[in-house]
C-alpha cells in the first residue's frame, strides 16, 4: 500500500543558519533563555530555540510559521517518548499543541507537572517563605560566623575545607592552591602551608598546633619522601578539615577568616546532632552503575556521607517541613530543595582563585560525573543573600524567574550588536493536566505525563501528529545512574509523587545492560520507535529528532532501529548544539553540533543474517540494502563534516 504524500514544511526547509545563530547564543547559558524548564538538574537538555524552529516546521498556517509568531499548532498533539528535560513539552505548549511526555525517570515527570501546571506566584511565595522560615529556625543556628572585625554574630556564607591525607610523618591538608583568593585591592589571600591560617600579605606568626597544607600536585611528603594516602577508612564527609569561613557584615563587608574555636564548637555540635537524626541509612545505599561506581572506589557507598553534619541536619528539616496543603506547591518546593543538592554537598569545589569568578561555587555535577574536589565548598543554603546555590537564589530564578517568563515568554532578536528579546505573542509555557490521551484534543495546551517506558503506550493508533524527541545518547552517559543522587532524597521528601521503585534497565541505555549494550540498545529502539510508528498519523505523522555521536556504531544502531520499526528518512539539518567551553567537553574535541533528522511511516525491514540469527551492528551494517546504507552515509557524513570545535 502506498501511503500519501502528504508534506510537512521541514521536509524541505529548516533555517539552520538562523538555528546555528540563536543557538550559539542559547548554549552559553541555556536557564537564561528557557527558565521555565530549568527547575531541576537534568542532563544533555538542547536548545530550546532548535526544538522551536523544528515544531515551526510543522506549522501549516503561513501565517504562524515565522520563529517569532505566536502558536501555529492548536488542536495538534506531540508526542515526546523519552523527555528527559522536558524541552519538546514546553515548545510544543507554548505553540498551542497538547503533548505527551513519556520517562522511565520520575525526575523529568515531575520537573514537568510542576513547571506546566498554573500556580499563581502569590501562592508559590507564600509556600516559600514559610518553608523557608521554618528551616531558618530550626537549623540556621548551624549556620552562623562572626565578622573579624566586629565581632557580630553573622550567617556564615560558605565554608572552605582542606582534604586529609596522611604520610609516615602525620596529616596534612590538600588544597587546590595555597591562594585562596584574589582581592580587589590587589592583594591576595593566602593559606600559610606550616600552620593553615589565611594571611594577607605583611608578617605572619605561625600558629601553633597548626596543619600543614600543601597543593594538589605534591603526592609525596618531602619530609618522610613517603606517597601521601587517602583516608578511605573515613567517612567522606569527615574527610575534610574547615579552612576557612566567608560572611557579609552589614558594617565592614565580605569578609573571609581562618576558623575561630566558635566555628570549630558549631561544628562539633552540628556532629553531635548528626547522629540523632531518623534518616533511613538503607534507603540512601549507593547502587553501583557506570557512573556511581565512581563513589565505591572511593570507599562511599552511601549518599548521606556525601554532605557536612550541617548540610544533613537542613535536609533532615526540610523533608519534616515540606507544606502538606497545595500538592503543586510542594513540589515545587520538594523539587528546590533536590535540586540545591548539586550546589550543596561536599563534592562541591571552589572557584574562588579564579579572579573572575571569586566565591562562586564548583557545582556536584561540572563534569557530568562524580568529582572529588581537593578544596571543598560547604554552602549555606539558607544564607539570605541570593548567592550561589541557596534556596534563596534557586526560588527566585527557578521559580519566580521561570514562572514570569512562562506567562510572558521573550524570544531573542538577532539584529544590533547588544542582546535584545521580544515578546511573542498570544503564547504561554502552561498547561492543564489530563489523565488520559483522550482528553488531549478538547482543548489546546493539555498534557499527559507518565512515567513509563514508550514500549508500550496508551494511545490510540494513527492519533498522534508528530513525535519530536531527543533520543539517548548510545552509550556512556548514565543520566538514571547520576540521578541515584537526587532520587534518593526525592523519595524522603515527596514519597507519594512517583513510583519511586521503577526497573531502571527498562532505559535503552542500561549499566546492567553494559555487557551487551548495543544489542540492547537497538533491541530498545527498534520497540520504542514501532510504538512511535503505530500512534503516528500514517497521512503526514512525522518523527523527528536531533543527535550527535562520534561513533559510527551509535548511528547504525539508530539507523537499524528506525528501519526495522518502519521509518524512512524524509530528510536532515544539523544544528549547534553545545558550547564548547562547557566544563564536561571542553578539551576534549567533543562534537559541538547535532543532526536533525525527520522520518516518516516508510517499508519495515525485518533484518536477518541468512541463518535464523539476530546479527551484530557490524555485521548488519555491511548488509543493509542500498538505500538504508545510503541515507546513513549521508547524514553521518554531514554530522563529521562539522569542524571539531
Amino acid at each position: 500500500m502506498c501511503l500519501p504524500k502528504t508534506e510537512s514544511p521541514i521536509d524541505a526547509h529548516f533555517d539552520a543558519t538562523f538555528a546555528d545563530a540563536l543557538a550559539t547564543y542559547e548554549t552559553y547559558n541555556k536557564h537564561h533563555y528557557r527558565p521555565n524548564t530549568y527547575l531541576h538538574k537534568w542532563w544533555g537538555r538542547r536548545c530550546g530555540s532548535t526544538f522551536r524552529l523544528i515544531l515551526k516546521g510543522l506549522v501549516e498556517d503561513e501565517t504562524s510559521q515565522s520563529y517569532y509568531a505566536g502558536g501555529g499548532l492548536a488542536g495538534k498533539i506531540i508526542l515526546d517518548p523519552m523527555m528527559g528535560g522536558g524541552t519538546t513539552l514546553h515548545e510544543a505548549i507554548r505553540l498551542g499543541a497538547s503533548v505527551i511526555g513519556v520517562d522511565v525517570d520520575p525526575i523529568p515527570v515531575l520537573q514537568a507537572r510542576a513547571t506546566l501546571t498554573r500556580r499563581p506566584l502569590a501562592a508559590l511565595q507564600a509556600g516559600f517563605d514559610e518553608f523557608f522560615a521554618g528551616l531558618a529556625e530550626a537549623s540556621g543556628d548551624l549556620f552562623r560566623t562572626h565578622c573579624p572585625t566586629c565581632d557580630e554574630a553573622l550567617p556564615l556564607w560558605y565554608a572552605l575545607y582542606g582534604l586529609r591525607r596522611r604520610c609516615e610523618c602525620g596529616e596534612v591538608l590538600v588544597v587546590d592552591s595555597l591562594i585562596m583568593r584574589h582581592e580587589p585591592n590587589g592583594t591576595t589571600l593566602r593559606w600559610c602551608p606550616e600552620c593553615g591560617l589565611l594571611r594577607n600579605g605583611g608578617v605572619h606568626q605561625c600558629a601553633s598546633g597548626g596543619v600543614r597544607i600543601v597543593e594538589k600536585g605534591q603526592r609525596d611528603c618531602l619530609q618522610c619522601r613517603r606517597p601521601y594516602q587517602e583516608l578511605t577508612d573515613t567517612p567522606f564527609y569527615a574527610r575534610y578539615v574547615m579552612l576557612a569561613v566567608a560572611g557579609h557584615c552589614p558594617d565592614h563587608g565580605l569578609f573571609h577568616k581562618s576558623p575561630d574555636w566558635r566555628d570549630h564548637a558549631v561544628q562539633a555540635r552540628a556532629n553531635d546532632r548528626r547522629a540523632t537524626l531518623a534518616l533511613p541509612v538503607e534507603a540512601f545505599r549507593v547502587v553501583a552503575g557506570d557512573k556511581s561506581i565512581q563513589l565505591e572506589n572511593r570507599n562511599v557507598f552511601n549518599y548521606l556521607d556525601l554532605f557536612s553534619s550541617r548540610q544533613l541536619i537542613f535536609l533532615d528539616e526540610a523533608i519534616r517541613r515540606l507544606p502538606d496543603g497545595d500538592p503543586i506547591v510542594r513540589l515545587n518546593l520538594g523539587l528546590l530543595v533536590s535540586t540545591s543538592l548539586e550546589f550543596n554537598s561536599m563534592l562541591c569545589g571552589y572557584k574562588g582563585v579564579n579572579k573572575r569568578r571569586a566565591g562562586a561555587v564548583r557545582h556536584t555535577f561540572a563534569h557530568h560525573g562524580y568529582s572529588f574536589p581537593y578544596t571543598a565548598l560547604e554552602n549555606n543554603p539558607l544564607y539570605p543573600r541570593r548567592a550561589s546555590g541557596t534556596l534563596q537564589k534557586l526560588f527566585y530564578s527557578r521559580i519566580i524567574r521561570g514562572r514570569r517568563w512562562a506567562a510572558a515568554p521573550v524570544e531573542r532578536v538577532l539584529d544590533g550588536a547588544k542582546p535584545a528579546f521580544v515578546p511573542v505573542p498570544n503564547e504561554q509555557d502552561v498547561g492543564l493536566e489530563v489523565s488520559t490521551a483522550a482528553e488531549l484534543s478538547l482543548e489546546p495546551r493539555r498534557f499527559l505525563l507518565l512515567q513509563s517506558s514508550s514500549v508500550v503506550l496508551p494511545i490510540e493508533t494513527a492519533s498522534i501528529d508528530a513525535v519530536v524527541t531527543d533520543p539517548p545518547y548510545f552509550d556512556s552517559i548514565q543520566y538514571g545512574d547520576l540521578s541515584a543522587f537526587f532520587r534518593v532524597w526525592l523519595r524522603q521528601l515527596l514519597p507519594g509523587a512517583a513510583d519511586w521503585g521503577y526497573d531502571q534497565t527498562a532505559a535503552a541505555v542500561s549499566s546492567e545492560r553494559a555487557s551487551s549494550s548495543d544489542g540492547h540498545y537497538v533491541a530498545s529502539m527498534t520497540t520504542i520507535f514501532r510504538e512511535c510508528c503505530r500512534v503516528l498519523r500514517p497521512d503526514g505523522g512525522r518523527l523527528i529528532f536531533t543527535f550527535h555521536h562520534w561513533q559510527p556504531r551509535a548511528w547504525a544502531a539508530l539507523t537499524i532501529a528506525l528501519y526495522q520499526a518502519g521509518f524512512s528518512l524524509v530528510n536532515r539539518y544539523t544544528v549547534h548544539a553545545e558550547h564548547p567551553m562547557s566544563v564536561h567537553i571542553n578539551n576534549m574535541r567533543a562534537l559541538t553540533h547535532d543532526s536533525i533528522l525527520s522520518w516518516r511511516h516508510g517499508r519495515a525491514m525485518r533484518l536477518h543474517d541468512g541463518r535464523g540469527r539476530r546479527p551484530t551492528i557490524t555485521t548488519t551494517v555491511t548488509g543493509l540494502p542500498s538505500h538504508v546504507l545510503h541515507s546513513w552515509a549521508g547524514f553521518w557524513s554531514n554530522q563529521t563534516s562539522r569542524p571539531r570545535t
